[in-house]
């Protein structure tokens, strides 16, 4: 009697690979995580870089699919490709070679490419790619670029999507290195510039949407909430954590955040300093929606395209009269209370623990 050959090294290692992008699949299609936790924990956990979905975006999905139809003729149905896999190349979603898998990949305008933040356009539809790794942060070149953008498309489009090119967060905040070594006078003049921006964006007849894919902290969230529109995948998350650093939001979270969930949450929000899940932001009316992962972006884009559509002096107007109020006053007040604090020995304990990994050993007295 003969016995079956012992698999080869390349066999072992391509079950294994296959395996492990299915059952990440299926973990998917269960709705057990989303695609951004899988990747994660297969990355913290299983020791896999690039993880099971980005690899898979990478290599090409309709070459993912192929791979299996001829493993499952091989090794059996075990190796049959999930659902989720035919869907997404029946869709055109191929990976990063159509801009769309499992996540999204920015495909920027010529002279974009290298931007800290990319400018896409699609149409009457542009996208702002964040892309200024590790963090997305809103540094000041950061500030200048979307500033640089927004004067770019703000006459030839009529809907601008914000996203990020990272799978795993969307902005962590302002820049915290660079607000180490601001001025009072420099700290007021980002703010300046940042609320400027912020708030031509409110009052422009181009509809913003906030794709948030992942954490939106302090300013990142201040950004999302200067939008007309939100959509979080589900695992994205919210938050205003400037107390934990002895400061305050300076970027419109004293005052949009109030009128988004209500005062006494957004209260608790800004003196907690902790984040909360889009699920939590859903139930607050802090985001429009929520979806899959990896659906976020396919989202944002049908809701511009409709919204692209629309009457532009009907959008205009409604924009002009919602909500209308003395946000403008708000913001005034919280720009000078910002500049307050930032230059308080609190706030530059603050920044200091957070930048050397510690504990802030608070001594400031609130009235006195």
């Amino acid at each position: 009697m003969s016995t079956p050959a012992d698999p080869s090294g390349a066999d072992l290692l391509e079950r294994f690979s296959l395996k492990a992008f299915i059952e990440s699949c299926l973990i998917l299609e269960e709705g057990v995580a989303g695609a951004r936790d899988i990747d994660l924990g297969m990355m913290m956990g299983g020791g896999l870089t690039p993880p099971p979905l980005a690899r898979a975006d990478q290599t090409g999905l309709d070459e993912m699919l192929a791979r299996l139809d001829r493993a499952a003729g091989e090794w059996g149905e075990d190796f049959r490709p999930p659902t989720i896999l035919r869907r997404l190349v029946n869709q055109g979603r191929l990976g990063v070679k159509t801009g769309q898998g499992f996540f999204p990949y920015p495909r920027p305008d010529t002279g974009w490419e290298d931007r800290p933040v990319k400018l896409e356009t699609r149409g009457h539809v542009a996208i702002a790619w964040l892309d200024r790794p590790p963090a997305n942060s809103l540094s000041p070149e950061v500030i200048a670029t979307v500033r640089e953008l927004w004067e770019d498309v703000r006459r030839r489009v009529r809907v601008l999507v914000f996203a990020s090119a990272s799978p795993m967060l969307f902005c962590a905040g302002a820049d915290i290195k660079a607000f180490s070594s601001m001025a009072p006078a420099d700290a007021q003049r980002l703010v300046d510039e940042t609320h400027t921006l912020l708030r031509e964006l409110e009052t422009s007849s181009v509809v913003t949407i906030a794709a948030v894919n992942a954490a939106a902290l302090g300013g990142g969230c201040e950004l999302a909430m200067a939008c007309d529109l939100r959509i979080a995948a589900d695992s994205a998350s919210f938050g205003q954590p400037e107390i934990n650093l002895g400061i305050i939001p300076g970027f419109g979270g004293t005052q949009r955040l109030p009128r988004l969930v209500g005062a006494g949450r957004a209260l608790e929000l800004n003196l907690v300093g902790e984040s909360i899940s889009a699920a939590q932001a859903f139930e607050a009316g802090l985001v429009n929606r929520v979806v899959a992962d990896h659906d976020l972006i396919d989202t944002a884009l049908n809701w511009a395209r409709k919204l692209a559509g629309q009457a532009p002096g009907s959008v205009a107007q409604i924009k002009r009269v919602s909500g209308a109020g003395d946000l403008d006053t708000g913001i005034a007040a919280e720009k000078a209370a910002f500049v307050e604090v930032f230059g308080s020995a609190d706030a530059h304990e603050g920044i200091a623990a957070f930048l050397g990994k510690r504990a802030p050993r608070w001594g400031g007295a609130g009235d006195g």
